[in-house]
Parts: C-alpha cells; structure tokens; sequence
C-alpha cells in the first residue's frame, strides 16, 4: 500500500497560472507527512511494508515524530532496519510535487515561496502565464549521506571560486554552491552515522536544525530552508562524551529507538523475508523448523556471548549471510549427489565460518585469546544446546545417549548421501525413530537432518562426544 495513489505521470500543469487556477496550495514539508501519514493511519493501511518486530515499540515512536513534527534520529545497534525506516519515510509525501521550473536553478523552489533571488525577481516580473512548473517525484525527495569524511561543503555549501572569477560578489548568493541539505529544500535529507560527523559540520546544521536556514562561511545570505533531517546512530559512539555536540543533540526533536528481534520467531521472519532465496527450481530445498531456530538462536546467542564485543552488536545481517550459506551448502550437496530435496544438516554449519567471521568483533578481555574462528564454533554449539533443550523436553531425546554407552559409532559429514544415515542407524533404532519424531516426515533427507540434530544436540549438552576427521565427524560414547 502507499500513503497516496501512484500515477505514472506527473499531473499536466504546466504553467503557474494552470497551478493556481487548480487549488493547489503550498505547505511545509512537516505538515505534508503529517497530512498523508494521518490518512494512512487512519486508513489501517501497512505504515511500513517489510519491517517485522517494530508494531509495539519503534513504529509508535516514529508515528508520533511526524505527527509532533519532528526531526529524527533513529538510534539501534547495527542491522536493526535504521536505514530501511528513514527510507521508508518519503511513501508520506505527496506522490508529485510542483515546483518553479528555472533553468540552472540549485534547488526545488516553492511556486508561492521561493528562497532565492533568482527565483523571487522571475516571480515578480514574469506573468503567472507564462512561469513554467515542473514536478518533482516523491522517490526523488529523499538524499542521505554517510558521515565519516563529510565535509561542510558537501552538505551545507561552500563559496565556488569560479564564479567568484567570473565577478560575482562574495556576499552575493549567486556566488555560493549548494550543498546536499539546501538541494534537499522541500524534502527528506538523513545522515548516517552521526557521532562520525566533523565537528565543524555538526556546527553548521545548528541553525538548520532550529532556524531552517544556511550560513555559509558567515555571510549575510539566508535561506529559509523547508526540510525534515533524519539521524542514525550506534547507542556507543553517540552517548560518548564529545562525539556529538551537546547543542545539536538538544536540536533533535525525537529519538527513535531501535532494537534487535525480541523473539526468536520474528527474527527467522525476517531472516525468511531477507534471504530471498529461491528454495524451489530444479534443486527445491526444505528447510526443518530446528535448522532456521538453531541459525537465528547462533545471532541470539552472540548477543550475549562473553566472547564478543557487545558494544559493536550482532547485526540481523548475520543470521541472513549464515541462513543463506546453510542453505547454499545443502543445495551444493544436493546437486552433487543428485538427491532431491536439498535438507539443511547441522554440518552444514561447519561452512558458517565463510559467512560470520568477520561480522563479530570479540571482546578480547572475554574471550581469553579466542580465535574468531574458535567463538564461533562456540556459540554454535550452545545455540545447538538451547534449541536441543526445548526438543528434548517435548520428545524426551536424552534416552538416545543410552544407545551410545553399549559401543554405538555414528560418522556424518555434510557430503553423505541420506541414504547413509538410514544404513548406520539400521543397528540403532532408537535413533532413527526419535528422529522420526522430531519431524514426522518419510523423507530420507529431512530424516538424515533430523539425525544429526539429535547427536549434535546430545554432543552439545555432554552426553556423547564427537570427534571432527577429514570433513566428517564421528559420534561415540563419551569418555568419562
């Protein structure tokens, strides 16, 4: 849904006079995303298609934002969606917006309020008739831009030396070139990473933030600048003394809050919605409810791992790279074996180092001279233990260890046919019933899934150990 019908056209007004004659009237940004949101709301439409988690807590927030008329910054550890909700924003404004049609004109200007000379001499001098307007789309309205090595002159403006030559005045405004923020009048502009901001730019949008308008370099040139300016922020950097100015802070109207999944099932919605795998095709792939809750337990578990930085957080980018290489590899074997369908396996974990190193910063006082390597591999076994945990109190699994203690052997590797687990668990029925359990299917390969779940899980809570050889691993009684 969007906050307003979608044209594939602008409307056919061409001139100032068409304009008028229509009843079109000018209003600020603020009040426009204030106007489409409210007919959204109360129109029960979707506010922000694709976001999962947030209905409770973030999305009230940014609702009452732009019904306050706020500027934002949206503040969240990395990969909680801070990006994706400032560029849903611009779906509130109008689909279409007109706007003085001035050949060479730095900015989208207001047909009844124009900020430049330029454009209130055209104005005042020039029939309504004969006054061209264009119209500006709402998908054009937003810009961003990431802080570290932003300068002044890149969002603000700077005084342009050609002109200057040419014999334009300094204290003419003729004489300045626009920056991002002032090209962005009558829009949406976001900053990403705001503690990174120079100091000096942080400065200049004091007076944008509260007055609406730009000083450059301090000449006497002011453009009262219609603009809503959104922030992010990772919480460490931005409450650390001297990153932000305190001045600026107290210029932000709200801050958003955001938050990684607060469930384990929202965050393998959006680990399913992200991916955006093919599982079907020539190769279809099935993933066991237990692969997708063990995958996301992995990024719940370095959140609160010992091992890593918490400081620097666990993207939700983390669970989707580790999703999609499970995922790849049970394909990979797969098509190699020509086994259909294609059923995620616990060694198919063993591949997640390719996707999660790298993504983890370790806490070096906590994880003792870990490798990243060697934290990963133990935050995988413990997420396999909490997930095991939950099956083992509704299928009582633990009795499969007995198996193990009268000399039981089992060897899996992520490269074995299906058809191998059957063969091995032929003299250990126990298992492959229990198995069985764990998710009622006759399928060979969702059985072979379900079969490396049990002993990984009976490996990861101490009942049985495991020892890793040439890319395959070998269940046995635990030595004592």
């Amino acid at each position: 849904m969007t906050a307003t019908p979608i044209r594939s056209a602008p409307p056919s007004i061409r001139t100032l006079a068409e304009l008028r004659a229509s009843g079109w009237r000018s209003r600020s940004v603020k009040d426009e995303l204030r106007a489409n949101f409210t007919h959204a709301l109360a129109a029960r439409e979707e506010l922000f298609p694709g976001i999962v988690g947030y209905d409770d807590t973030v999305i009230p927030e940014i609702a009452n934002a732009i019904l306050a008329g706020h500027d934002m910054l949206f503040l969240g550890e990395k990969g909680q969606g801070k990006s994706r909700l400032m560029r849903l924003l611009p779906r509130f404004l109008d689909e279409w917006l007109p706007y003085l049609d001035i050949a060479g004109s730095p900015v989208h200007e207001d047909p009844e309020s124009p900020i430049t000379r330029a454009a209130r001499e055209l104005l005042a001098s020039t029939a309504p008739e004969r006054v061209g307007i264009a119209w500006w789309h709402r998908s054009d309205r937003y810009g961003e831009r990431l802080a570290p090595g932003t300068k002044f002159a890149d969002v603000i403006g700077e005084i342009d030396p050609a002109k200057l030559i040419g014999g334009t005045s300094m204290s003419a405004e003729d004489a300045l070139h626009f920056g991002l923020i002032p090209r962005h009048h009558r829009g949406i502009f976001a900053m990403n990473e705001l503690p990174d901001l120079d100091e000096l730019v942080q400065v200049g949008l004091f007076n944008i933030l509260e007055e609406r308008d730009v000083q450059i370099r301090g000449y006497p040139i002011r453009f009262d600048l219609d603009i809503v300016v959104l922030f992010s922020a990772n919480p460490s950097t931005y409450n650390r003394s001297g990153k932000v100015i305190p001045q600026l802070k107290d210029r932000i109207g709200s801050t958003i809050q955001t938050h990684y999944p607060r469930e384990r099932d929202l965050g393998i919605a959006i680990t399913r919605q992200e991916s955006d795998l093919d599982l079907g095709g020539e190769f279809p792939v099935v993933v066991p409810p237990f692969m997708e809750q063990v995958v996301e337990e992995i990024s719940r578990t370095a959140r609160a791992s010992r091992f890593v930085d918490q400081a620097s957080g666990v993207s939700a980018r983390f669970a989707l790279a580790n999703y999609r290489t499970m995922v790849s590899n049970a394909r990979r074997r797969a098509i190699a074996l020509g086994e259909k369908p294609a059923v995620p396996r616990i060694s198919d974990l063993a591949h997640l180092k390719a996707s999660a190193v790298g993504k983890l910063e370790l806490d070096l006082m906590g994880s003792h001279q870990l490798t990243e390597a060697q934290a990963i591999d133990a935050i995988v076994a413990e997420a396999i233990a909490k997930v095991f945990a939950e099956y083992v109190d509704a299928h009582d699994l633990g009795d499969i260890a007995d198996v193990f203690s009268k000399g039981a052997r089992i060897e899996v590797g992520d490269m074995l046919p299906s058809s191998h687990y059957e063969k091995i668990l032929a003299s250990v029925p126990e298992a492959w019933n229990k198995a069985f359990e764990v998710n009622a299917s006759d399928d060979a390969a969702v059985r072979a899934s379900c079969v490396e779940f049990v002993l990984a899980g009976l490996w990861a809570t101490e009942r049985i150990s495991r020892v890793e050889k040439h890319g395959r691993v070998s269940y046995e009684v635990r030595n004592k």
